[in-house]
């Protein structure tokens, strides 16, 4: 009889966290902090136009500074495994439909319970005024970065690549805007910091396969490690500094656990965003059933405390039901070529 290994894990204290609380992305605030000495307030809002324009990906008519970071941060990680990122993207296509049920009704409304992290989203009218369009850029974004085809360098830097550090940088002006609104308070953290980023990049990944595993859909430890492999690299190219990200499932599994201790807590922005989040899906879906079915759905992921802590109302999701929520149409598949 053979007995399964233990994969190791590191400790994952709150001591060793509170660090990465008041750390943003040093290299691409420095590009954002360039951008304002320039232009000022108005350089950066001009640069926020630019990296919101997903038709043009690379940086040919942007600032030196901006064409050097992309440069710079445009190379494979050393650790990086092609064959593992290919069999990560080839799950996430077996399983999109699944996936993007999960992103919508799961690891959306999750990052929303971090109550410092969330008051970002919040500040930034545009989250709660325009969600439908904003769930659709995250969908585009999300199925972009999982098409291999994205991963192939074509005339310079793959798309997947491109695509994410302007991501990254849209990261970093936000994070200058929300502490120049006056509104932001230092007891939240660093606006955007690693603490969130990881957690963000966790929800992508770690969450939606702890959401799988929920709805019964079978995959094997490979499949698991693989995607989280994957979802690795693209929290790499997002800023991500290289140990927080978690090794594998077990490591995973406690570095969630520490930062929903840390942070996990119910507010006003995790509630209003939860309840912009509903609103988008029934405008995304055309069906206003699809509020309570969502809402169902989210409780059934969330279990009870989260959603109660969400402000989500006590709808039962019925077995027979379970069929139609599954084909709501949260994250459109926008990019597929």
């Amino acid at each position: 009889m053979t007995t399964a290994r233990i994969k190791p894990t590191r400790a994952f204290t709150s001591e060793w966290l509170e660090q990465y609380r008041q750390m943003g992305d040093p290299p691409a605030d420095a590009v954002v902090a360039e951008v304002v000495a320039q232009g000022g307030r108005e350089g950066v809002s001009q640069l926020m136009r630019w990296l919101g324009n997903t038709g043009q990906l690379a940086p040919t008519d942007q600032l030196p500074v901006v064409q050097q970071f992309f440069a710079d941060h445009s190379t494979m990680p050393v650790w990086a495994d092609s064959a593992r990122m290919q069999r990560g993207m080839a799950f996430f296509k077996k399983h999109e439909g699944a996936i993007g049920l999960a992103l919508g009704t799961l690891s959306l409304p999750y990052t929303y319970l971090g109550a410092n992290g969330v008051q970002v989203l919040w500040l930034t009218e545009r989250i709660k005024t325009d969600t439908a369009r904003r769930l659709q850029e995250t969908g585009e974004w999300v199925f972009a970065v999982n098409n291999p085809k994205n991963w192939v360098p074509s005339a310079g830097t793959a798309s997947a690549i491109l695509y994410t550090l302007k991501i990254r940088l849209i990261h970093a002006a936000s994070r200058w805007f929300a502490k120049h609104t006056g509104r932001w308070n230092e007891a939240w953290g660093t606006p955007i910091c690693q603490e969130d980023m990881v957690g963000t990049i966790g929800a992508f990944g770690y969450i939606v396969l702890r959401g799988l595993r929920k709805m019964g859909v079978s995959m094997t430890e490979r499949e698991e490690e693989d995607y989280l492999h994957h979802i690795n690299v693209v929290g790499h190219f997002n800023g991500v500094v290289h140990e927080l990200l978690p090794q594998n499932m077990r490591e995973a599994f406690h570095l969630d656990g520490q930062i929903a201790r840390r942070q996990f807590a119910s507010s006003e922005a995790g509630r209003g965003l939860t309840k912009s989040l509903l609103e988008a899906i029934v405008t995304i879906s055309g069906n206003p059933a699809a509020r309570n079915l969502a809402t169902a759905q989210m409780r059934f992921f969330l279990g009870d405390a989260h959603a109660d802590a969400l402000g989500l109302p006590a709808v039962p999701l019925e077995q027979g039901l379970i069929n139609v929520v599954n084909r709501l149409p949260i994250f459109p598949k926008l990019i597929t070529k």
